[in-house]
């Protein structure tokens, strides 16, 4: 791998952190609705919604399609916004019966291009939302950029304040190997430090991994 600011900084937080083993999930489809539901949450909201959908039987692709909204949101009240993330599984769901005949399988098989457009073709899914779905779900290299790899990065003057998503994304793109494995690692680091030490308010610059790069 070609040593750079981004390879420094992936080598820096791995050492820190170690492996993070991400994205938690017994099957490409869990990490799906995972995606969703952790939209304006934290993932232990998340954990507790996911356990309730697998208590009720309700963690399948075929028992969602079969499902009201107002059923599956009884079962996701913990990740919060419960009617509305609901909602969006039933869209994501609705689409890949509409657009793959009902066959996820055919949906995970589907080439980068086409599955990205696909995610964004449905309400309540951002390029977010649509990448964590194609990194952890469908082992695509593609790099997911969310608020701490905007906040990270800006504030290591490697990415304009006012960068957009594909911009920001691009930039991950030129600068590492595309490697699912290598982005999956490196978006779960970036979320490590941006809870530990990169915070919005009073960010623990002095103990930072990154101090002083």
């Amino acid at each position: 791998m070609a040593k750079n600011k981004f390879t420094e900084i992936y080598a820096l937080l791995h050492d820190h952190f170690g492996p993070q083993g991400w994205w938690p999930g017994d099957s490409p489809f869990e990490v799906m609705v995972g995606a969703v539901l952790t939209q304006n949450t934290n993932w232990e909201n998340v954990r507790l919604a996911i356990n309730n959908l697998k208590e009720a039987g309700a963690l399948s692709f075929s028992r969602l399609s079969i499902m009201s909204v107002d059923e599956i949101a009884h079962l996701i009240k913990p990740s919060g916004y419960f009617n509305l993330k609901a909602q969006r599984l039933q869209n994501l769901v609705r689409m890949i019966n509409e657009r793959y005949k009902g066959n996820l399988a055919l949906f995970l098989e589907e080439d980068l291009l086409g599955a990205r457009e696909a995610l964004l073709s449905v309400k309540g899914i951002g390029p977010e939302t649509a990448d964590s779905i194609l990194l952890y779900a469908g082992n695509h290299p593609v790099f997911v950029v969310d608020t701490y790899t905007h906040r990270i990065f800006s504030r290591h003057h490697l990415a304009a304040e006012e960068i957009d998503y594909r911009s920001l994304q691009e930039t991950f793109h030129d600068k590492l190997p595309a490697q699912a494995s290598l982005y999956n690692e490196y978006h779960a680091l970036i979320v490590a430090l941006g809870k530990g030490f990169c915070r919005k308010k009073n960010p623990l610059c002095e103990h930072c991994p990154l101090h002083g790069i």
